[in-house]
């Protein structure tokens, strides 16, 4: 029997969600011993949104979906993915509600945990279902309420970490457009960064996370690149995992980012949102109109387990 299989798949939409809480660095001053230029100067955050009592994991990934649904032109999919650390409940999954709530007819759903590269994990595994045929149509959804699992008297983390979701529409596509994934782990430093606990609290090792963005991100990013068959001439937006401004800035120059290319900052404004830091950033780019039609932009997350993920996708037409 022989079952046809698309090329590939393409990016159709992208859509975001944000709180409407704004937390800003004078806000933490008062629950810690910090001040607005420490954070500044450590991380390069200004302010982040926080979840009120009316978002959760869910609502959140929901209202993400619509936006990127509606910029797609697509109302139902077969497959939905959800990468969070932090769903509402263990069974049923996160992309189970999303799907029941968002009115889709009979999707496979999963949800993945692979932290801070889990959105980049969930697109290659959606990409790899549309090219195997067992998927037309998927929706990709990174959503974090990182604030309720932050501990507030925890000045090395509670600066870090907000709230959010952002999402993406796959379909299938006679062309390439979405890259082969380079993904992986370092198992020796699976203890990096942690949510454990009861309650669940989130904890990291600062310091061997920081010397492993500053020395190894660079070469797994390019690894990148190569998979996709693709140089930085090709490329036009640099998407990475929005941890901290002083790993953002240094992985870009040392792929050797120039003017040209668009860098996402958006760790500035919006924080640490973990698995949902990538599709966040990109699709307030894209919404806002900063973004080049058909350009290419590489993806690129790296976090807890301790995993690493990464593609290049070509933005919609």
């Amino acid at each position: 029997m022989t079952i046809p299989t698309p090329r590939g798949s393409a990016l159709l939409g992208l859509g975001h969600f944000q709180p409407s809480h704004v937390m800003t660095n004078h806000d933490i001053e008062k629950l810690v011993d910090t001040n607005d230029e420490w954070i500044r100067t450590r991380t390069g955050i200004i302010e982040r949104r926080i979840a009120t009592d009316a978002d959760d994991t869910t609502t959140m990934a929901v209202a993400a979906a619509k936006m990127a649904l509606e910029d797609a032109g697509v109302s139902d999919v077969d497959l939905v993915i959800v990468a969070s650390t932090t769903s509402d409940t263990r069974s049923p999954n996160g992309a189970a509600r999303v799907s029941a709530q968002l009115g889709f007819t009979r999707p496979a759903v999963l949800d993945i945990n692979t932290a801070c590269s889990g959105f980049e994990y969930a697109v290659a595994l959606a990409d790899q279902s549309i090219r195997a045929g067992v998927a037309e149509t998927a929706l990709v959804i990174g959503s974090e309420t990182l604030s309720r699992v932050t501990d507030w008297t925890d000045r090395a983390t509670c600066v870090l970490t907000a709230d959010g979701a952002g999402a993406v529409v796959l379909g299938a596509s006679a062309e390439l457009k979405v890259s082969p994934v380079h993904w992986g782990s370092v198992p020796g430093m699976a203890d990096a960064v942690v949510v454990e606990g009861n309650p669940p609290v989130f904890s990291q090792n600062g310091r061997n996370v920081m010397r492993w963005a500053l020395t190894a991100s660079v070469k797994e990013a390019q690894a990148v690149l190569a998979k996709a068959g693709v140089t930085m001439d090709d490329i036009d937006v640099l998407a990475f995992h929005q941890a901290n401004l002083r790993i953002i800035e240094p992985l870009a120059k040392g792929l050797g980012a120039t003017e040209r290319h668009i860098v996402l900052h958006d760790v500035e404004y919006s924080g640490n949102t973990s698995a949902a830091s990538v599709p966040l950033a990109l699709s307030k780019a894209w919404h806002a109109g900063e973004l080049p039609r058909g350009g290419r932009a590489l993806l690129f997350g790296f976090g807890g387990g301790f995993t690493f993920a990464g593609q290049v996708v070509e933005l919609p037409a």
